[in-house]
């Protein structure tokens, strides 16, 4: 293995859970499924929810950088996928199920940049309802990457009233 590799692999482990306690812990976490969200979405801040729109702050952690630097694509996919149900997320009901997932990769995040990410429920048809997943850089305004996410609902809202 690539030295290179194998320090960042090191150091990515590092971030895990390492005593029984917070292992214990994370496996009580009602809200976490399994290790691999748990790392990808660690420190995502909510800052602002209204219906329909949900804003979070995120720091870069080295933990999802590729070999460049960058916040890696395969990490700000995850983070469209699971930003998204925020918006239309409902207390006691069945998960949304994923139906189509587009992201345009506009530019790069480094290392403890600062970014926002803006997911906003565009509207729905019947069970079916799309998502807008913006992140940017939040102290140059760049937009990082743009996903649009659709997903079947497990409850129809009506019109007038969004999730």
């Amino acid at each position: 293995m690539d030295e290179n590799i194998e320090t960042q692999v090191k150091e990515s482990l590092q971030q895990l859970p390492t005593t029984q306690q917070e292992s214990d812990t994370l496996s009580r976490h009602e809200d976490v499924f399994n290790i691999y969200d748990y790392v990808a979405v660690t420190g995502i801040r909510v800052d602002r929810v209204e219906p329909g729109l949900v804003v979070s702050t995120f720091k870069v952690p080295p933990r999802l950088t590729d070999r460049a630097g960058n916040l890696a694509n395969g990490a700000i996919a995850n983070i469209v996928d699971i930003v998204a149900h925020s918006p239309i997320y409902v207390v006691g009901q069945p998960a949304n199920v994923s139906v189509d997932i587009s992201i345009s990769y506009v530019s790069t995040a480094k290392v403890n940049d600062e970014l926002e990410i803006t997911s906003r429920w565009l509207g729905q048809r019947g069970r079916y309802s799309a998502i807008l997943v913006c992140l940017k850089n939040k102290a140059t305004g760049e937009i990082i990457a743009e996903g649009r996410h659709s997903m079947f609902l497990s409850k129809v809202f009506p019109s007038s009233e969004s999730p």
